[in-house]
């Protein structure tokens, strides 16, 4: 339990935009503190190592290791911070399974930012009655549209724990940020994503390729019509990695009217 000052909190998010947001947001409140980021699983267990916090906000998919194993490595130290997950999707057996490696609660994305700072102080101790209360503030328009990636890889069935399906998640958003990577897909966008999850480009390649295959074979096939148009090849029924990405980023870029 807090006693006095403020919760040390430590934040594990590999999205740089929104992780900037999650900080200038919890330290606009006077009981707490941001004491370390860490944009990867590797840097997130260096960071629990060396810094003394109170409670660690953890993503779920992050590049090198991921929530799951960040949380089988912690539960090993001693000391060991409370946890509050925060995942994409609210599958309840990967709540369950956070929860038993030492979670302390589980949040899913898209949320309201007051509401994640109530859930800080009640996970660390502290009475509705001992803290102030701020005005509202959403996630912007960045963490609305990874979402929405999110939600339409779920959509299609391609389970969460795939590689292919954190490697397709992170190239799918890059593509909405810079369009023109859908261009040089391997010359840049393959070994990008290798480089942040610690892969090769012909591994990420070989993954998204499994993901994909998996979500047609699952039977979602009315859906990825409605995502591919005619980019599919009718003769192998499914799509490209490069029509598939290009297509969704396609698509939400519209949705959010986003300039190229």
């Amino acid at each position: 339990m807090i006693l006095s000052g403020k919760i040390k909190v430590g934040l594990a998010e590999d999205n740089l935009e929104f992780c900037h947001i999650l900080k200038e947001f919890l330290e606009s409140n006077q009981d707490l503190q941001v004491v370390g980021v860490a944009n990867d699983g590797l840097q997130t267990l260096e960071m629990v190592r060396t810094t003394n916090m109170d409670l660690l906000l953890l993503d779920m998919i992050m590049p090198k290791l991921d929530g799951i194993a960040v949380l089988e490595r912690i539960k090993k130290m001693n000391n060991k911070p409370r946890i509050i997950i925060l995942s994409a999707f609210g599958r309840e057996e990967m709540a369950r399974k956070a929860v038993n490696l030492g979670a302390d609660y589980f949040i899913v994305k898209p949320f309201d930012l007051q509401i994640l700072a109530q859930r800080i102080r009640e996970v660390c101790g502290l009475k509705p009655e001992t803290y102030v209360k701020y005005p509202k503030q959403k996630i912007n328009k960045e963490a609305e549209i990874e979402q929405e990636i999110t939600g339409i890889l779920q959509n299609l069935k391609i389970p969460p724990h795939y590689k292919g399906y954190a490697y397709l998640r992170r190239a799918i958003l890059h593509c909405v940020r810079e369009p023109v990577l859908i261009n040089e897909v391997t010359k840049r966008l393959y070994p990008k994503i290798a480089e942040e999850f610690n892969s090769t480009p012909n591994r990420v390649e070989r993954s998204m390729r499994f993901a994909i295959e998996t979500a047609w074979n699952k039977g979602e096939i009315e859906y990825l019509h409605q995502l591919m148009g005619y980019t599919i090849d009718e003769r192998k029924g499914k799509p490209t990695n490069v029509s598939f990405i290009a297509k969704i980023s396609d698509r939400i870029r519209l949705d959010y009217k986003l300039r190229s």
